[in-house]
């Protein structure tokens, strides 16, 4: 077997590969006189098809599967011999010339780059810290009673926080126009669904009162034909409610699962919740800040079937987060985000192999268990992760990026920026 390779454009290569004739020949006279031994056709006892008659009759087919399969071996010890790492699958070309007696082909595919990691000396590395405060658990308890808070009639004037059921019809320059008027509308004054300057100026209304509200439409406002123009509304309240948050009291308590109500309980499991939550976060901040310095000191080239793999994976999630939708999305939208995943996919590895990190189990077994934490049954959780390679699978990758993680900052200088649980939770990390 001959092999020749040619660089093309990038990480892309051709590699020739020459099979050796006789090869193939002693292949498909060995095939053809297997089945000649119970080939049958017209004119012949059964199984006394002369081999010629069948080369005649099947050679070229079976000259296909043999090539074919020779093809499928060759490949994977032509690119051992040559070294070689395929990113993706080859596009294959024969070529076949039996009156020069050549079984050839020609692989055409793209490479992993080659590269060495840059070092990270001198480099510097933001980790933020930051801690549940008893505050915390007030303001998150009081945000527990506003998404189970009722409303109750109110005989007085009209006040932010309330929800008021109204009916308006809006004039442009004296003229109705489209989806200015609606029939029994409730609105919560201080939500901000409204246009500027529609729900504060229903501040101190009362029931059954009508008001002229001139507003103005923003400038970015979705209906472009409505965009910056000033518009007029007649309104008129039909009721007025206000707000009645629940008590913090055993039955609040008993709503979100201490079935005792205990008080003191139902506050340690909402500062448990928030801890396990802000832990999560900080690590995610942590670890998209050691991804980042990853990708901004180790620029490497990315084979575009590997981009365009991600990108179709990426497509795909987006489709079933949107119920199966077969809204075709432009490649352009996932394209960066793509390039970014494959490129720290491959310098992952990279520290992976020139470091010789190993998936740590007890890491593993650890992150199993916090996750199981959270569900009524975690030893049933634990259970189903460990008699399921594949969905453990997935907990040793994250692992094994939590390890990497390590190592980026036993290399670096990390400087610890003082947060809050607030601030940690608010922000969305990029990694």
């Amino acid at each position: 077997m001959q092999v020749s390779v040619e660089n093309g454009e990038g990480l892309e290569r051709c590699m020739k590969v020459d099979l050796p004739p006789e090869q193939i020949e002693g292949e498909m006279d060995k095939r053809l006189r297997e089945f000649a031994r119970s080939a049958r056709l017209p004119g012949f006892r059964p199984g006394k098809v002369p081999v010629k008659i069948l080369r005649q009759r099947y050679g070229k087919q079976m000259q296909q599967e043999v090539f074919g399969e020779l093809v499928q071996s060759s490949f994977s010890q032509a690119i051992s011999q040559e070294n070689l790492r395929p990113a993706g699958a080859p596009t294959i070309e024969p070529e076949i010339d039996q009156r020069q007696n050549r079984y050839a082909y020609k692989a055409t595919f793209e490479v992993l780059p080659t590269f060495e990691l840059a070092s990270l000396e001198g480099m510097r590395l933001k980790r933020p810290v930051a801690e549940v405060t008893d505050g915390d658990v007030d303001s998150l308890i009081e945000r527990l009673r506003e998404q189970r808070k009722t409303w109750e009639g109110a005989d007085r004037p009209a006040r932010d926080g309330d929800k008021l059921k109204v009916s308006f019809a809006g004039t442009i320059e004296g003229e109705p126009f489209e989806g200015g008027s609606a029939q029994d509308v409730e609105i919560v004054v201080g939500s901000g669904r409204m246009i500027p300057g529609f729900e504060s100026g229903l501040i101190g209304a009362v029931r059954n009162e009508e008001r002229t509200l001139d507003v103005r439409f923003p400038d970015d406002y979705p209906a472009e034909h409505l965009r910056g123009k000033p518009a007029s509304f007649a309104v008129t309240v039909a009721a007025i409610e206000e707000p009645r948050l629940p008590a913090v009291d055993a039955e609040f308590a008993k709503a979100f699962g201490v079935e005792d109500g205990d008080l003191e309980r139902f506050r340690k499991d909402v500062r448990g919740n928030m801890e396990r939550e802000l832990k999560q976060r900080l690590r995610a901040r942590i670890k998209a800040n050691a991804m980042d310095l990853l990708l901004e000191t180790n620029q490497i080239d990315l084979p575009r079937v590997l981009i365009q793999q991600e990108i179709r994976a990426l497509k795909d999630q987006t489709r079933q987060r949107a119920g199966g939708s077969s809204i075709e999305l432009p490649d352009s939208l996932f394209e960066e985000n793509a390039r970014k995943r494959v490129a720290l996919g491959l310098i992952i590895a990279e520290v992976v192999k020139a470091n010789g990190i190993e998936v740590d189990p007890e890491r593993v077994r650890e992150a199993v268990v916090d996750m199981a934490s959270t569900y009524e049954q975690p030893q049933e959780v634990i259970d189903f992760y460990y008699q399921s390679k594949e969905h453990l699978s997935s907990i040793e990758s994250l692992a094994l990026e939590d390890q990497v993680v390590d190592w980026v900052m036993s290399q670096v200088t990390v400087d610890d920026e003082t947060s809050t649980f607030q601030d940690v939770t608010a922000q969305t990390p990029t990694a």
